[in-house]
């Protein structure tokens, strides 16, 4: 009877599953653990990355269209305001412009956030995370961004190359009325302008641009000067025939004396000297062609030109004395060089009280070749890079008045505008002053150059390169 119930009693026991569960959930409860760990830590790491990922986005856009010398201290700051601060709780915002870019080139703006997060319950999978910091175990997360900064071009009308370290390249001097009729002006230092914007459309400078322009840019990237390889075009002075003979006009009063002495076989606008008639015409038939010393106009001058044609006046200056020098026929370039070997002025004046004199000019368009060589092509004055002493130029579009179609090139000269400039008569409406740097007085003003006629003029227009929309390329 005993051993019966005790058989009975096993073998209830043996078919009783209940607390089953409980020994199976004994045993799972360490992978149950580690599986809520991972399903909520690393959850909570994916936020925080997140977090850190559109902080370094918006730090990396705000770097690259910043582009200037404190882009990392706006990125940080951006950064700040989606809750990393630099050097704060362990958190680290790094920032470069030297980032390698995807397509190659090592020019892009990068950003990268970095913290700690401390470590719950996925030690019980043995995860020991990055190291120890403020004395608990911390898993170290971060986050980076590459940008390339965009840049849109602008194309110009005015460059002051500022190579002399002039503080400002542009600058008023009591010009209220100076009237750039919408132009982009650029200076390779700052621009200061007061009491006028001159009505420039972009007022861009490597520096600060104060007042100038309607939209005033700074922080521009200097614009390498783009016709300087001209020079190369020069024929070398041992071959202008001119043999250091140039001949130097004098003014005493208001009377001025043209050279009295000619250079044989050398072309020129003054005088003959058998007849004392003036030099009323001149045909060039393309070519360079030089002019030695000082050239005074004793009358109105017409240069017809039969092909696109260069004139170089060696060691002097051109004087139109009251007169107008007009070009006609496929386009004349006028440079000015010499060897620095006296105190020669190398540009146009006009030396009579009246100022009664002008320029028109039409520069020569050149079909480009392929592949594509140098060529004087919509380029009107141009003053020889090598010349160092008697460049400036006190009162253009003043003495003489000026109508120019095409550049007009004095890259070491200080360039006051007093007066209107104008188109050339048989020119488009474009013009380009590239100089050293301008002082804007008066009632000065340009035409409003049409940049689509600008390749009608045969000139490639110089141009500087500002912020545009930043992308995120990584």
């Amino acid at each position: 009877m005993m051993l019966r119930s005790i058989l009975n009693g096993l073998h209830r026991l043996r078919a009783d599953e209940r607390g089953a569960v409980a020994v199976i959930m004994g045993v799972l409860m360490i992978p149950l653990v580690g599986a809520l760990a991972i399903g909520y830590e690393v959850s909570n790491w994916y936020m925080v990355t997140r977090n850190m990922q559109n902080a370094a986005d918006a730090a990396t856009i705000a770097a690259a269209i910043n582009g200037g010398t404190n882009y990392a201290v706006e990125a940080k700051a951006v950064a700040a305001r989606y809750g990393f601060v630099d050097g704060i709780n362990n958190v680290s915002v790094t920032v470069t412009n030297t980032a390698a870019c995807p397509g190659g080139g090592n020019t892009c703006y990068s950003a990268t956030v970095s913290g700690y997060v401390p470590l719950l319950l996925s030690r019980v999978l043995g995860i020991t995370g990055d190291g120890v910091v403020n004395g608990s175990l911390q898993k170290r997360l971060s986050s980076l961004a590459v940008a390339k900064p965009a840049s849109t071009p602008v194309e110009l009308c005015m460059l002051a190359l500022a190579t002399s370290g002039a503080p400002q390249g542009i600058r008023t001097n009591g010009s209220p009325t100076a009237d750039m009729n919408g132009c982009n002006v650029m200076s390779n230092t700052a621009a200061q302008c007061n009491g006028s914007n001159l009505n420039a459309g972009l007022g861009l400078a490597h520096g600060t641009s104060n007042g100038c322009g309607v939209t005033p840019v700074s922080n521009v990237p200097v614009v390498t000067d783009p016709y300087a390889n001209r020079a190369s075009l020069i024929p070398s002075l041992s071959s202008s025939g001119c043999n250091g003979i140039y001949p130097q006009e004098t003014k005493k009063g208001n009377a001025v004396t043209p050279p009295s002495t000619r250079v044989p076989n050398a072309l020129t606008l003054n005088p003959n000297l058998s007849t004392g008639a003036p030099v009323t015409s001149l045909t060039l038939n393309g070519g360079d062609n030089f002019m030695c010393g000082d050239q005074v106009l004793m009358a109105d001058v017409v240069i017809d030109t039969t092909a696109p044609s260069v004139l170089i006046i060696e060691n002097g200056q051109l004087d139109v004395n009251g007169h107008t020098l007009r070009s006609t026929g496929s386009g004349l370039t006028l440079v000015f060089s010499g060897d620095n070997s006296g105190s020669y002025t190398h540009a146009p004046t006009d030396n009579t009280n009246g100022n009664t004199g002008g320029l028109d000019i039409t520069a020569p368009v050149i079909a480009a070749t392929n592949p594509p060589t140098l060529t004087w092509s919509g380029i009107a004055i141009y003053q020889d890079p090598s010349l160092t002493s008697g460049l400036d130029v006190s009162a253009a579009g003043n003495s003489p008045t000026w109508k120019i179609t095409g550049l007009v090139y004095m890259p070491h000269a200080s360039v006051t505008l007093k007066g209107a400039i104008d188109k050339g008569t048989a020119g488009k409406s474009c013009l380009v002053l590239v100089a050293d740097n301008f002082t804007i007085a008066g009632t000065a003003g340009i035409l409003k150059t049409d940049i689509g006629q600008c390749p009608q003029a045969g000139l490639t227009m110089p141009s500087a390169t500002i912020p545009g929309r930043s992308k995120l390329v990584l």
